[in-house]
């Protein structure tokens, strides 16, 4: 018999997000999936952040919980980040200490969850080479819907683990017929080694049937204290569609919820050529992961957050190392970051041809067939997945 399994999916105010809770809406009902959507308010979003949860919950009809930390209601203080940020000195958040996603995202969220065994759903796509989240928290456990292999890499590893071979046999031979069957086998069977890496042993073995492996997976999930095992069925073990950044967009599309408009490229227009841009991502509006172009973005489009952001920068701390916003809002600079950003895109766009039709002036899709957004979004991959996806 089922325990009691909570199953919950983070609202980043981003397109993967909002996609795979349309997705997986779509597709299962709230018997088969009782998801509980939440978002973890900084309180320092873009006011487009805002609006697609808004739009979300009337899609999903469903509401979508806010987690935020309490400490600095009691301090005063106008939203969590402000908090923080006075609590670490003035110190700001960069790319080698985040403590933003730290106490704002994974903290909230760990402390709403409590011990609960808990599944979240995570929106990495299957386009994308990295793992995103896993909890510290033994009752909480990763599901990537989007991809091919759904199970997080702490799973894969004990799983592949060569201690399991026998084991694992013997649940493969209840999924797959006979010649189907030795080739498992025989993959299995060749144990882990410098020359068989757990990355390739795994595509193989995908590779040959995932709905299969899915089942293997789950089945040896049940001898564990994993979250996914103590449900009696799992209905993400029969689902192996890939879903990439065209499809999320597509997804988008397709519903009522409508595209951030931060997405959205606009025209700029430097020494006589015009060129677009756009964010790349969800997020505090001064997250320091944005590129300087981004940067431009938010002084011409959002000034009034902009200048914002600028009251931060105190005591020698910047946003971006080795330069204050002041120093990137002055016109030459800014005419400077345009043209090298036009540069750089003409260079990667030069073999672009053939407009795309849900933004018909977004530059084309290469001659080979390649996705433009592949290339139009590659920004996207630095950053945290709590706050991106």
């Amino acid at each position: 018999m089922t325990q009691e399994v909570k199953h919950v999916l983070g609202i980043s105010g981003g397109k993967d997000s909002a996609a795979l809770a349309l997705y997986l809406n779509h597709l299962y009902s709230k018997e088969e999936l009782p998801i509980t959507y939440y978002t973890c308010d900084t309180g320092r979003e873009l006011d487009e952040t805002y609006v697609l949860i808004s739009q979300l919950e009337t899609e999903l009809q469903s509401e979508i919980v806010k987690y935020q930390s309490e400490d600095y209601k009691s301090a005063n203080e106008d939203n969590p980040f402000d908090f923080f940020w006075r609590k670490y000195g003035g110190y700001l958040p960069s790319q080698t200490a985040r403590w933003c996603t730290n106490t704002m995202k994974l903290a909230p969220f760990e402390k709403a969850i409590g011990d609960t065994p808990t599944i979240s759903y995570v929106g990495i796509r299957g386009d994308e080479d990295r793992e995103g989240y896993i909890s510290t928290k033994s009752n909480i456990q990763s599901i990537f819907p989007f991809r091919r292999n759904i199970w997080s890499v702490d799973v894969i590893r004990k799983i592949l683990n060569n201690n399991l071979i026998e084991e694992l046999v013997g649940y493969y031979q209840e999924q797959l017929e006979e010649n189907m069957l030795d080739k498992a086998i025989e993959i299995l069977r060749t144990p882990l080694s410098p020359r068989l890496k757990l990355e390739k042993k795994l595509n193989l073995l995908l590779d040959l049937d995932v709905i299969a492996f899915n089942h293997v997976v789950f089945t040896w999930l049940k001898t564990t204290d994993y979250p996914v095992g103590k449900l009696d069925y799992f209905p993400l073990i029969d689902n192996e569609e890939i879903i990439k950044r065209a499809d999320v967009f597509q997804i988008i599309e397709d519903s009522d919820v409508d595209l951030p408009s931060y997405y959205l490229p606009l025209e700029y227009e430097v020494d006589g050529e015009k060129g677009k841009y756009f964010r790349s991502r969800s997020g505090c509006f001064f997250c320091f992961y944005q590129q300087k172009i981004e940067w431009v973005w938010l002084l011409e489009q959002h000034p009034h957050l902009f200048k914002e952001a600028m009251k931060y920068e105190k005591d020698g701390y910047s946003w971006i190392q080795g330069e204050s916003l002041e120093m990137l809002s002055r016109p030459e600079r800014v005419e400077g970051i345009k043209r090298e950003h036009l540069k750089r895109m003409k260079r990667k766009y030069q073999n672009l041809q053939t407009k795309v039709s849900w933004q018909d002036d977004v530059m084309g899709v290469k001659k080979n067939g390649e996705d433009w957004l592949d290339e139009l979004l590659d920004a996207e991959g630095d950053g945290c997945a709590s706050c991106f996806i």
